[in-house]
């Protein structure tokens, strides 16, 4: 057995589908992996290039593999799906995403730390609720009340809490 040289990784919510190829592009692993053995599949594999979709849980399999030692490249989604050669399932995203990260004129989106999504996710937040108080004045009262801040904590009862339903 050849010694894998990149891999596309195709992550889900449980199961990942991993498509490596050696140096030749011979395909040697073709696996699906549950999310709890991830780490451990890449652990006991030698440093090579890794390619993600890109999307904000990539960012985070990004830093847990590069930390094992891997080069870890993502990809922007539609970049990927000129190399899918069949029907649209997982195995195959891998496959096209293995095939896409090794293309020189391939562009790819930076790994962002925890604090960036942190940020980007407190941004997002207050875009969604801005949008929501221009479509309902009462938005802000109901977000506190979802966060715990509501008036029954101030000794007060939301006169508008039965009309919510």
């Amino acid at each position: 057995m050849s010694e894998v040289s990149t891999i596309g990784l195709d992550i889900a919510k449980s199961v990942f589908q991993v498509h490596g190829v050696d140096v030749d592009g011979a395909v040697v692993i073709r696996k699906r992996i549950s999310r709890a053995k991830l780490l451990e599949f890449f652990a006991a594999l030698p440093a090579c290039l890794v390619g993600i979709e890109a999307c904000p849980t990539a960012h985070y399999w990004s830093r847990q593999l590069g930390a094992l030692g891997h080069t870890v490249r993502l990809l922007p989604p539609s970049y990927v799906k000129a190399y899918l050669k069949r029907s649209k399932n997982d195995a195959n995203d891998a496959a096209a995403i293995c095939e896409a990260v090794t293309r020189p004129s391939m562009r790819f989106v930076a790994t962002k730390s925890e604090e960036q999504q942190s940020g980007l996710m407190l941004h997002r937040s207050r875009q969604l609720l801005v949008c929501a108080v221009e479509c309902d004045p009462r938005a802000p009262s109901r977000a506190r009340h979802y966060l715990g801040e509501g008036p029954q904590w101030h000794g007060r009862r939301d006169q508008h809490a039965t009309d919510r339903r």
